[in-house]
């Protein structure tokens, strides 16, 4: 009997539109190193015993919603890089059913000198959700308490992989919203040769009521929701930048 491999879950979510290709079936890790301050899920954020499931566990709901979520399977946090053993068997066996699977992370705990774990996964996930905070990393410090350097350096990897990757991007007024720093991500962004799609996602300030209900005082309170003119207006900062830096018209 093969012995069983469990992941800490915060909640689990079906038919998403938003975590990868198609309409998903989304796992949320608990944990996380981060303290984004425009973070819209602080609930997971505590290395905490939540809801210990198994792989089976979380392959059985998923077996029970199928039909309806035809993309495939997405584990996000929290940071599911701190549970790589629960999310690579995930992929595994998600990967012998067919399914297709996302890994949504920051890419923080990337470390470029020991890479045998994160290989392993990668193995077994069909695209990679890398959310880019911000591209300078004195700022990214300020904005997540960590730097930003694993985070580009496995981009970078998973260019050199060509592992597809899907480019995640929060724009906040004041803070990652200004051309000097989206002119810097197209031309970072224009290195890579692996990326399948670029998802400029606008700041919103939704998750204040969590922030009260978990007694959490809220950073960025004041700051403006980004408008939907605004993210138009700071994806096209960023791919001006990108094909210049390409040699592209």
């Amino acid at each position: 009997m093969t012995e069983q491999i469990y992941g800490n879950i915060h909640s689990i979510e079906s038919c998403g539109t938003v975590d990868g290709p198609g309409i998903r079936f989304v796992v949320f890790t608990q944990g996380c190193p981060l303290r984004c301050q425009y973070c819209h899920n602080p609930d997971t954020w505590e290395f905490r015993d939540n809801h210990k499931m198994s792989v089976d566990d979380v392959l059985e709901q998923y077996k029970g919603v199928k039909e309806f979520c035809s993309g495939g399977i997405t584990v996000t946090g929290g940071e599911p890089l701190c549970q790589m053993e629960f999310v690579t068997e995930l992929f595994k066996r998600a990967n012998a059913m067919g399914v297709n699977t996302a890994l949504d992370t920051s890419g923080v705990l990337f470390n470029k000198n020991n890479t045998t774990k994160i290989d392993e996964l990668l193995k077994y996930t069909s695209v990679v959700l890398l959310d880019i905070k911000h591209i300078d990393d004195e700022e990214h410090k300020k904005l997540t308490g960590h730097s930003n350097k694993n985070i580009l350096e496995f981009a970078k990897y998973l260019s050199d992989n060509k592992k597809p990757m899907w480019v995640r991007h929060v724009v906040v007024p004041g803070i990652t919203f200004k051309e000097e720093y989206l002119t810097r991500l197209g031309e970072f962004l224009a290195g890579l040769h692996n990326i399948a799609a670029l998802d400029v996602l606008p700041y919103h300030d939704l998750a204040i009521p969590k922030y009260e209900n978990l007694k959490i005082d809220y950073p960025l309170k004041g700051v403006p929701p980004l408008t939907h003119d605004q993210a138009i207006e700071a994806r096209n900062i960023i791919m001006k930048a990108y094909k210049k830096a390409r040699g592209q018209n």
